[in-house]
């Protein structure tokens, strides 16, 4: 414990030092000592347009050299966005979707891609925002679909490989790496946003818990040791403490010899192939 200490003083200055954060690095520590690597990844949805938030989320990429799963939303994209991301290695772009439009009743948890709707026509709307998405991106977007909510009727998902779709990411962690259609499925772990309270920061204690509790299950073995934990962002609903923690996380993540974060190409198995088609 008193290594571990000393690493948080030494990544913060003594400015965040607090029993979560001991446990995180207490962690990574036990990943080192069995000599492992703990695999993470980013991603941050429901990408749009150019906006500050936009700018302050790319200022953390290059800060950082830490990269990005952007998931756009086809249909409401905007010329602004790619060029705000023109030049940018450390980003790839992933399907969120088409509208993010909520189908499900008023009753019901949102959903766009549910079964709400004949699947004929939520798969030809991401049809079309594959190409759009396509077109806007020239060619560069992952073919990894994120559905609005992390919700997906199973019957899209089986549609998903006909449109070209190789990856699919949704919420907590994956019964295996791939699905009975052959997708490779990678999910979020660390949501920093309390949806179902204020839609602010869901706080430091919560979101370290989620990062080491899913660490420490994979080094375990109680969930897929291989599924890379993943931290979900979303940057146009991010406050400042949002924005301090994410900051932090990376901080001191990178700073550990045993943490590694992957691009989502090669969370995806995508890594060197051509995926513009």
């Amino acid at each position: 414990m008193k290594t571990v200490q000393l690493a948080v003083k030494k990544v913060f200055s003594g400015e965040l030092v607090g029993p979560g954060w001991a446990d995180l690095l207490g962690e990574l520590d036990a990943w080192s000592a069995a000599g492992r690597t703990a695999t993470l990844w980013w991603r941050d949805d429901d990408a749009v347009t150019d906006t500050p938030a936009l700018r302050r989320l790319l200022d953390i990429v290059g800060r950082h050299a830490v990269p990005l799963g952007l998931a756009v939303i086809p249909a409401r994209a905007e010329p602004a966005l790619f060029a705000a991301l023109e030049g940018r290695a450390k980003i790839e772009l992933l399907q969120h979707g088409y509208a993010h439009a909520n189908h499900a009743p008023p009753d019901a948890k949102k959903c766009e891609l549910g079964d709400d709707r004949p699947s004929a026509v939520v798969i030809d709307e991401l049809r079309r925002a594959r190409d759009r998405l396509a077109e806007l991106s020239r060619g560069q977007a992952l073919p990894v679909m994120v559905p609005p909510w992390n919700r997906i009727d199973p019957v899209v998902v089986a549609a998903l490989p006909a449109l070209g779709v190789r990856g699919l990411s949704v919420a907590n962690p994956r019964p295996s790496r791939k699905d009975a259609v052959g997708l490779v499925r990678a999910n979020a772990h660390i949501d920093v946003i309390d949806w179902t309270g204020g839609r602010d920061f869901v706080g430091t204690a919560s979101a370290l818990s989620a990062a080491t509790g899913h660490l420490r299950a994979r080094r375990a073995g109680t969930v897929d040791a291989d599924e890379p934990t993943c931290m979900l962002t979303h940057h146009l609903v991010h406050d400042e403490p949002t924005w301090r923690f994410v900051d932090a996380f990376f901080t001191a993540t990178i700073a550990h010899p045993a943490a590694r974060w992957l691009p989502a190409s090669e969370v995806f198995d995508l890594a060197g192939r051509d995926v513009s088609r």
